[in-house]
């Protein structure tokens, strides 16, 4: 039982380091920053310690991971710093660590996204439950940042008469309508239709409104 449990161990150190998984701390307590390292190395995951949020930020952070921050720091606060991190579009979530409870300090917080807001001393087995919440959170932030990306790749191949179709024709508008307010003929704009189609890799009018939505493309959706 021992020899499987500590190969299920290893197995899990080296997904992890295979991955590139760090844990990102801060907290102005050296000694518990240090402390709490260990415990996070011993479970497999890098880890890095950081005194201040000014020290954070001087780095270029990006991940995978997550972030271990303490609330209650001298300087710039626990919740100062997730609002620099938000600002910075730094996709790692955030798990707070405070010395008492406050429940409205974390309401905000997680109302602000953090993933949890765990008391000190800190549970072992609350603390890794949040981080595995944390590592779920930045995958699924990865995966919709990639996609999003995977679209504005797209609009960036239209030409510019192939966008302005588009965003008339996710309006719902006619061919003979589009073509009217953009000075040219109807057989012209299903052509830029055709090629926005292609360009966009959908095969419906439903599908290519989607995409634009996910954008933040201003439109109402219309169906074929």
């Amino acid at each position: 039982m021992v020899a499987e449990r500590m190969s299920a161990l290893e197995a899990t150190a080296a997904q992890i380091a295979a991955e590139g998984i760090t844990i990102y701390i801060v907290d102005d307590d050296a000694a518990f920053g240090k402390s709490l390292k260990r415990l996070v190395c011993a479970e497999g995951y890098r880890a890095e310690v950081f005194a201040s949020g000014a020290e954070f930020l001087s780095r270029s952070i990006t991940g995978p991971g997550c972030i271990l921050l303490d609330f209650r720091m001298s300087g710039m606060s626990g919740i100062e710093l997730q609002t620099r991190i938000l600002q910075a579009g730094i996709s790692l979530p955030v798990i707070f660590l405070s010395g008492e409870a406050d429940i409205p300090v974390s309401v905000n917080a997680m109302k602000q996204g953090a993933i949890d807001f765990l008391i000190k001393p800190i549970d072992h087995i609350e603390l890794f439950r949040a981080i595995e919440l944390g590592l779920e959170r930045f995958k699924s932030i990865e995966a919709a940042n990639r996609y999003k990306a995977s679209i504005l790749d797209r609009l960036g191949r239209l030409s510019a008469r192939e966008r302005e179709v588009l965003e008339e024709v996710v309006k719902g508008r006619l061919n003979k309508q589009i073509g009217y307010d953009l000075g040219i003929a109807e057989k012209t704009v299903k052509v830029h239709r055709s090629r926005v189609m292609e360009k966009m890799e959908v095969r419906s009018l439903a599908e290519l409104v989607h995409l634009c939505h996910d954008v933040n493309i201003g439109i109402n959706p219309v169906s074929d």
